[in-house]
């Protein structure tokens, strides 16, 4: 919004993309920033019109149809409902929303393509094969392994476990059954998602996908580097090299991530919550997703937290939603001495 409405701020514009959309790539789409921002605020506007009218017709009120709506597409997931989504019991309603969710957990430059037609872009991008694969995958593990146990029908299995997914990967939080209640196997699955989160350039929250494949990309150029130590590895996505300063950054925030997590962790377990509470209550927080497992689960909530761990929980929530480096330029004095120069 700054970038939309404050073109003359030019000095850090490209830096506060960055920030919103990390990866290698966070680029414009148009040779100006602030007509690339307004660009994708149109894109976010027409799927947000367009998930609106979708759940009208899935008999919705009109004021029901814009808050989850708007709880879709900026992954807020917050219903006017105790029981969220689930509240309306409808199958219709709840292929929209994960739909939708899952729609707006892909980086908006890509839509971008769609409108021009560069569908051979939109192919050769690994975040979105990244992003699309590890969905599918969550699915159909789920799916199995809670048919039988929790749901006894496959067709129900894969609509709940298809939502919760949808739901966690992009950050959104919102919910039709109680998760807490399904299998151990099923709830681990739950939780890597929760730190992978969606892509980049996108409305979720989490790691971000782009950030966690390049991972495994230095990880496979390591293990490489062992087998062969003469042999030149570059690390590559879409056919393109990433410049180590991109991969040193990447590596630092996944660093910094896990310290700021760790560190969460032991401050709310002064608490004296049982582990899975403690765990999850930050995960869900540091990715901006809610719900996380037991007394933080679907049907629970942070009430019986100390005044303390809620502080701790309200700052893992900015962090991760202004992104880790943002939030630590605010604390770095040479920082602010740049922008008053």
């Amino acid at each position: 919004m700054t970038l939309a409405i404050l073109p003359s701020v030019k000095a850090n514009s490209l830096h506060i993309m960055k920030a919103e959309s990390p990866g290698p790539t966070p680029g414009k789409l148009v040779p100006k920033i602030g007509q690339t921002v307004k660009i994708l605020y149109g894109i976010y506007i027409i799927l947000t019109v367009i998930e609106v009218v979708f759940l009208l017709t899935a008999g919705m009120s009109l004021y029901d149809s814009l808050i989850h709506a708007f709880g879709t597409a900026g992954t807020g997931g917050f219903s006017n409902r105790n029981a969220s989504v689930g509240a309306f019991g409808s199958v219709y309603v709840e292929i929209v929303i994960t739909v939708f969710m899952l729609l707006f957990g892909v980086n908006f430059s890509l839509y971008y393509q769609i409108l021009k037609g560069n569908f051979k872009t939109i192919l050769r991008d690994e975040e979105l094969r990244f992003y699309v694969g590890t969905v599918v995958a969550a699915i159909i593990l789920i799916t199995l392994n809670i048919n039988g146990k929790v749901f006894f029908s496959i067709w129900e299995s894969i609509r709940y476990s298809a939502f919760q997914v949808g739901s966690i990967i992009t950050t959104t939080g919102y919910a039709t059954a109680d998760f807490n209640l399904w299998p151990v196997f099923s709830k681990c699955i739950l939780i890597l998602l929760m730190f992978i989160g969606a892509s980049a350039g996108s409305t979720g929250g989490g790691i971000k996908c782009i950030r966690i494949l390049l991972l495994f990309k230095v990880i496979r150029r390591e293990i490489a580097k062992i087998i062969h130590p003469r042999s030149v590895y570059t690390v590559k996505i879409a056919g393109r090299m990433i410049e180590e300063e991109t991969l040193s950054g990447i590596m630092a925030f996944f660093c910094l991530y896990i310290f700021v997590f760790a560190a969460s962790v032991l401050v709310v377990s002064l608490d004296g919550k049982d582990m899975i509470s403690t765990v999850t209550a930050v995960i869900a927080t540091i990715s901006n997703i809610g719900p996380g497992l037991e007394i933080v689960g679907p049907v629970g909530n942070y009430a019986d937290f100390s005044v303390m761990s809620k502080t701790v929980l309200s700052i893992c929530m900015i962090i991760g939603r202004l992104e880790i480096f943002p939030v630590l330029l605010l604390f770095t004095p040479t920082f602010w001495k740049r922008v008053n120069i």
